[in-house]
């Protein structure tokens, strides 16, 4: 999408996931380059851009990350449209994102780095199915 144009909820959609995927890329080059903390960060953007996604197709959008997050949780985990398991990691990588960023004294590892990285593409991908599904239906 280029900058300043207007596009229908299905083009935001397409462009969050695809923001998603490009935290996910970054956060896997971090990783490598033995970069946790920030690594951790992108893996959580990755989320949260992929939960962003799902929101524009609902026609919403959230200045605050708590904001977003308890309305999918609501919306979406309590129901069961996402599994609750999916909710659990999202939560905990919001705790390990806050962690890194803030924390002065946190120690980010590679193995929960790693853990963050598989959240992000796990919700990716159901991300990825219930838009397409959700596009189906009102195509």
């Amino acid at each position: 999408m280029k900058q300043h144009e207007e596009g229908n909820k299905f083009d935001l959609m397409k462009y969050r996931l695809e923001s998603a995927k490009s935290d996910l890329k970054s956060a896997k080059i971090l990783i490598e380059a033995e970069e946790y903390r920030a690594a951790n960060n992108r893996a959580y953007y990755a989320i949260f851009h992929a939960i962003s996604a799902i929101h524009a197709l609902d026609g919403k959008a959230y200045k605050r990350h708590k904001d977003a997050l308890g309305s999918f949780n609501r919306e979406y985990v309590k129901t069961e449209v996402f599994p609750r398991e999916i909710g659990r990691k999202i939560s905990r990588a919001e705790e390990i994102r806050h962690a890194s960023d803030y924390d002065d004294f946190y120690i980010a590892t590679r193995e929960k780095s790693q853990e963050q990285i598989e959240t992000a593409e796990e919700l990716i991908k159901m991300v990825e199915e219930y838009c397409k599904n959700s596009m189906g239906k009102e195509e």
